[in-house]
């Protein structure tokens, strides 16, 4: 039996920097998936449209139907230097936009002298922005920022924004993000808000859905907004010392009596996604029934945890020492995981956000 272990350098592992995925697959469906199957503890390699003769015939998918925004925002002080601003709470956002006709939220700053209380940001072209509080952060700071656009905001935000990749990702600043704008998208995003993508569903393309649907499995859908925190590392020695990020996700009575359905049937619910594994475990009781709910979820799954809902699951590979990599070390164990990493580099799989999968059942 594995033994629990909540020592952050547990969860460490090396990786070759040339393994890390700086673009995606051509086509999103012929990236590699390494299969793990806990019952007789094996490994496979495939391609992942192969995942429709993997999965059984009556699963049920659980998608993450969020849309990455173009929240990465380039501009100035008023002083003239530089400063790049970061949307990291875009329902906030939207909320406040609502109701006082100003896009007001928490941004993260980066500058060579951070913005004091009250500075103006000129953003864009036509992009004003005023910060209103401020709060100290180990790389830039966390201030709560209202842009001057009123309504006009996501329009602008539209022109003007990058998409926000993820840091280990590459680009030039001056290069067009019009292909990321496309590449870092699932193809069935829809919901806007989130600033970092629901990865392991980059690998689906509409074809391979068609086919799934076709063989008698079932999709359903939640909303969780993807979060900048899910690159913020652990910085605390016992990993249950560390303060998980919040975010926004919402379950319909539809979706959710899907899933409640597949569960009292004994169908399997297959999680697309660490994202969607949490809004489950987050919303599930002890017997994996799950409640319609729109909320903020803070469910943070390391090993010990036992599932309630999620009976298998779609995932990335993951950073070294990060909370994702503690949730799918709790579903399997800590060194079952990290052995079949080390296969995978072995086996020249490309890791993180534009890299290859993984189907853990």
């Amino acid at each position: 039996m594995s033994q629990l272990s909540f020592r952050l350098s547990d969860y460490d592992y090396n990786l070759p920097k040339e393994k890390i995925a700086q673009t995606p697959c051509k086509n999103r469906s012929e990236s590699k998936l390494l299969h793990l199957n806990r019952r007789s503890e094996s490994i496979f390699h495939h391609q992942f449209k192969d995942i429709a003769a993997l999965l059984k015939r009556d699963d049920l998918l659980v998608i993450n139907d969020i849309k990455v925004v173009p929240a990465r925002l380039l501009g100035k002080k008023e002083t003239g230097g530089k400063v790049e601003v970061l949307i990291v709470d875009y329902a906030a956002g939207m909320k406040n936009l609502k109701e006082t006709g100003f896009f007001k939220c928490d941004c993260l700053v980066k500058a060579s002298k951070n913005p004091k209380k009250g500075t103006k940001l000129f953003l864009g072209d036509e992009g004003e922005a005023k910060i209103e509080t401020s709060v100290e952060a180990v790389k830039g700071f966390i201030s709560e920022i209202k842009f001057l656009n009123g309504d006009k905001f996501l329009s602008f935000l539209k022109r003007f924004g990058k998409i926000p990749l993820p840091p280990y990702i590459k680009r030039d600043d001056l290069s067009s993000s019009k292909s990321d704008r496309e590449d870092y998208q699932t193809v069935y995003a829809s919901k806007e808000g989130a600033v970092a993508a629901p990865t392991a569903g980059l690998h689906f393309t509409k074809a391979l859905m068609d086919d799934l649907e076709k063989k008698g499995i079932e999709f359903t859908k939640i909303t969780l907004h993807v979060g900048y925190g899910t690159f913020v590392p652990v910085r605390v020695d016992d990993i249950r010392e560390h303060q998980i990020h919040s975010e926004y996700f919402s379950l319909s009575r539809e979706n959710a009596d899907k899933i409640n359905r597949a569960k009292r049937q004994n169908r399997r619910v297959v999680a697309v996604g660490t994202t969607s594994v949490r809004t489950l475990e987050f919303l599930s009781d002890k017997n994996g029934i799950v409640i319609p709910k729109a909320g903020m979820c803070d469910l943070f799954i390391y090993p010990g945890y036992t599932f309630k809902c999620v009976d298998a699951m779609i995932t990335n590979f993951h950073l070294p020492e990060s909370t994702l990599l503690m949730l799918v070390s709790a579903f399997y164990t800590r060194e079952k995981i990290l052995n079949a990493y080390q296969k995978a580099i072995k086996k020249e799989y490309r890791f993180f956000s534009y890299g290859d999968a993984m189907l853990i059942e």
